[in-house]
C-alpha cells in the first residue's frame, strides 16, 4: 500500500502536471521550478507587452513572474510578483499584481495554469482596468494613448493547441476591461478581473466577483 499523501501535496503535483501540459500547448509559455514537488515557480511569457524606459513606453517581448505557493496554499492565494519591467495599470512599479476580487475572495479551486492565463491576458492588455489602478501613471497613459493597438499580442496562452484546432478560437478584440465597483462600507474602488479561461474547450467566463467560499481545512 502506498504511503499517505496529503491533499496539499496532491494539489502541488496536480499544478505541476497542469503547467507541463500548458507548456506543451503554448509557444508563449515556459517555467522553471524550485522544490519537489515545486512550491515556487518563475513563469515566463514570450510575447508583446509594454515597459517604460527613460520616460518612453517601449515594447517588451520577454516577461517573468514569480509565483510562491505558501504553506497554506491552496487555501490561500499564491504570492505573485512581476519580476521584469512592465508598464500596466494593474501592476505596480515594484511588481505587485492586482487580481481583483481574487485578492479578497480567493477560490482554492483556481488551478495554477488558469492563473497563468490570467497573467498573460493582463500582460498583453487583453484585460486591464484604468479606473482602479495599481499604477496611476500607466492607467492615465493607457486611457489616452493612440500609438499601440490592444491587445498587444493576439495569441491566447494555449496558441499551439488552438492552431491544431483543439479549442475554439478566442476573439482578439479587447475583452471587457477589469471592472471596478464601490465597496459600500469602505467607499474604495476595487479592481475586478473580467477574464476568460481556456479549460480545454471554448473559453468560459469566470464571474467577475466570485462568491466567498467556505474555508476548506486540509489535514496533513
Amino acid at each position: 500500500m502506498s504511503a499517505y499523501e496529503s491533499p496539499r501535496l496532491r494539489r502541488l503535483r496536480s499544478d505541476l502536471a497542469a503547467l507541463e501540459k500548458l507548456k506543451a500547448e503554448s509557444s508563449v509559455f515556459n517555467f522553471r521550478t524550485t522544490g519537489k514537488p515545486p512550491q515556487q515557480y518563475v513563469v515566463s511569457f514570450a510575447g508583446k507587452s509594454l515597459a517604460r524606459d527613460r520616460g518612453k513606453v517601449i515594447v517588451r517581448d520577454h516577461h517573468e513572474v514569480e509565483i510562491k505557493l505558501g504553506s497554506s496554499y491552496p487555501r490561500t492565494m499564491p504570492e505573485i510578483r512581476w519580476m521584469t519591467p512592465i508598464y500596466h495599470p494593474n501592476i505596480s512599479e515594484i511588481g505587485m499584481v492586482c487580481l481583483g476580487a481574487y485578492g479578497t475572495h480567493w477560490v482554492p479551486s483556481l488551478a495554477l495554469d488558469e492563473l497563468c492565463v490570467m497573467l498573460w491576458d493582463m500582460a498583453r492588455f487583453q484585460n486591464y482596468d484604468i479606473r482602479s489602478p495599481y499604477n496611476r501613471e500607466a492607467a492615465q497613459w493607457s486611457a489616452n494613448q493612440t500609438t499601440f493597438r490592444f491587445p498587444m499580442d493576439p495569441r491566447p496562452l494555449r496558441d499551439t493547441r488552438l492552431a491544431l484546432g483543439r479549442v475554439e478560437p478566442v476573439s482578439t478584440a479587447p475583452a471587457n476591461p477589469l471592472k471596478s465597483f464601490e465597496a459600500p462600507e469602505l467607499g474604495e474602488s476595487i479592481c475586478i478581473l473580467d477574464l476568460e479561461i481556456d479549460r480545454g474547450r471554448a473559453s468560459t467566463p469566470i464571474p467577475p466577483r466570485p462568491e466567498p467560499v467556505e474555508e476548506v481545512i486540509f489535514l496533513d
